[in-house]
């Protein structure tokens, strides 16, 4: 049986098999704990875990020291929003992020929230404004107050791939002396990510989205003055420096570091092949269906860039067909509607709700994530399939 044609590279991105290769010694020849120090299968992973660590940490324009391994980015999310005390001293907390975030970071906020702190979440400019999915910044500037602890806010977006204007948003942030949190998740290994030029304080990521493994992420903590100090979540052996206790998983850690080191020595090309890829299919679904209509920013062209927009980032409405029925007519495309951590939920995608999108539209709506292993075949016979089970739905409805 045809395996279906695979766009959901959002959720999550097949490991490259020559991040597979670095990592299996790790897994059978040098296999032992980073921790264990008196003998020498340990300190060659301890080796291997340090060189992975250097290697990620030139990658984003940070220090060794300042990178903090986790289980994924929604633990980092966690220990980053979660794990930052009070401001001056005090009990209450207030936090500031977008209503557009990904539940990695709306769930702990909401967390919060019950324990009694505050949190502020920001709109986005609605579908149709030239900055359509980003964070107005004189309302940011208004929601800081002197409690406030936080300011969380993603790189890009993981359902219409916006790009926030993040350093600009760290402009406000150091002047009103917050700590900047991101989740840089559909971000690194997509477009260029460096910690100082984006100025952030805190960064979260995952491997699975860059063609890394499942189970390993990292929290980047700016070294300064006075040092950003955090909570642990999880106790026990005090491994990376008392943060995260739990026993290191060096395959994973070589696989993470391999599989950045891979994005971005192919990230120039690789960018423009995926726009050209997304822009093919969207002409060729609108061939079919001349009523779709694109959600989120306005698609980058030769006479128009738009650096607000991810490339392999596609999110469309289809005429007259509810999104979930259109999947389940079309088993040969993997596709989404939208979050894979919401598929389970009933409610509308609040992030297209966030950019003023109605409900019976937002239901009509798919979202596409073109990856390393997408072909022009394969955009070509998803459009194909996708079109064709619209017209036969439409022509069952009448």
């Amino acid at each position: 049986m045809q395996r279906p044609i695979y766009l959901d590279n959002h959720s999550t991105t097949a490991v490259d098999p020559r991040v597979a290769e670095a990592m299996w010694p790790y897994f059978t020849q040098e296999y032992g704990n980073a921790g264990s120090v008196t003998h020498a299968y340990g300190g060659r992973a301890r080796e291997a875990l340090e060189a992975a660590r250097g290697r990620l940490a030139a990658a984003l324009g940070a220090r060794p020291g300042e990178l903090v391994f986790t289980s994924g980015a929604t633990e980092s999310n966690n220990l980053a929003l979660r794990g930052i005390p009070p401001r001056r001293g005090g009990s209450s907390r207030h936090l500031v992020s977008v209503a557009t975030e990904h539940h990695g970071v709306l769930d702990p906020l909401e967390r919060l929230r019950r324990a009694g702190h505050e949190v502020t979440l920001l709109s986005v400019h609605p579908q149709g404004h030239p900055a359509c999915g980003q964070v107005d910044l004189e309302q940011l500037e208004q929601a800081l107050r002197p409690e406030t602890d936080v300011v969380s806010v993603m790189l890009a977006n993981n359902e219409i791939g916006v790009i926030q204007p993040l350093a600009r948003i760290a402009e406000v942030c150091r002047r009103r002396e917050v700590l900047l949190h991101c989740d840089a998740t559909q971000a690194v290994g997509k477009m260029p990510v460096d910690v100082r030029e984006l100025g952030v304080d805190l960064l979260s990521f995952s491997a699975h989205k860059l063609y890394g493994p499942k189970g390993i992420g990292v929290l980047y903590v700016r070294e300064r003055s006075p040092r950003i100090r955090l909570t642990p979540q999880i106790d026990g052996g005090g491994q990376e420096r008392g943060l995260r206790s739990g026993t290191v998983p060096v395959p994973l850690v070589v696989g993470l570091a391999t599989a950045l080191d891979l994005c971005l020595a192919e990230l120039p090309g690789e960018a423009v092949r995926l726009g050209l890829l997304r822009d093919r299919l969207l002409a060729r679904l609108q061939s079919r269906l001349p009523e779709l209509r694109v959600n989120g920013p306005e698609l980058e062209s030769p006479d128009r860039p738009n650096p607000g927009r991810l490339p392999h980032n596609l999110n469309v409405c289809f005429p007259a067909v509810e999104g979930e029925t259109l999947m389940l007519q079309t088993p040969e495309v993997a596709v989404s509607s939208g979050s894979a951590c919401s598929a389970s939920s009933p409610e509308p995608s609040h992030v297209l709700r966030g950019i003023g999108i109605p409900d019976e539209a937002i239901r009509r709506s798919l979202r596409f994530g073109l990856g390393r292993f997408t072909t022009e075949a394969d955009v070509d016979a998803a459009a194909d399939a996708l079109a064709a089970s619209v017209e036969r739905l439409r022509g069952m409805l009448g």
